[in-house]
């Protein structure tokens, strides 16, 4: 089975996600599901309808979360050896060799993926371009406005 990558963040997020779920959403819904129950004939009963809707929602985000973190590489970049390279979980700042625009990324998994805060997926096509350089090292990547010309100037294994 292939392991997906995650940063020591993003486990630990999911992780919190999946414990308030099981132990504080999980007996809400449950309660609510008996409340509603109670209220007589189920056919005609929205309340039920809905509480039974939002059960089987967190029962399969629980389900979708256990997987992700069973199937998780959690990596923490600050136990990388500090060589200067590109690899996931690192944190890099770069300059658009064009516009001289300073740009600065963390390379995290696809659910920790958030470019306001700066987190790009190691899918992404810039995480994609510069997987494996090295500092200093120019790198292009192709955007939907054409390729990029970008310099790695630090790498960061924070």
């Amino acid at each position: 089975m292939i392991k997906t990558p995650m940063t020591l963040r993003g486990a630990e997020k999911l992780r919190e996600e999946l414990r308030e779920r099981k132990s504080e959403l999980r007996p809400k819904i449950i309660a609510a599901v008996e409340e509603a129950r109670a209220h007589g004939d189920l056919k005609e009963n929205a309340e039920y309808a809905a509480a039974r809707e939002q059960h089987g929602f967190n029962e399969g985000r629980i389900t979708e979360i256990e997987a992700k973190l069973s199937n998780a590489q959690v990596i923490d970049p600050t136990k990388l050896p500090h060589n200067g390279k590109v690899v996931f979980g690192v944190t890099v700042e770069l300059v658009d060799s064009d516009s001289g625009e300073e740009l600065r990324y963390q390379i995290v998994g696809e659910d920790e993926a958030d470019i306001k805060q700066n987190l790009i997926s190691v899918n992404s096509p810039i995480a994609r371009a510069l997987i494996g350089k090295l500092e200093g090292d120019a790198v292009g990547v192709a955007t939907p406005r054409g390729t990029r010309e970008l310099e790695i100037v630090a790498v960061h294994y924070l």
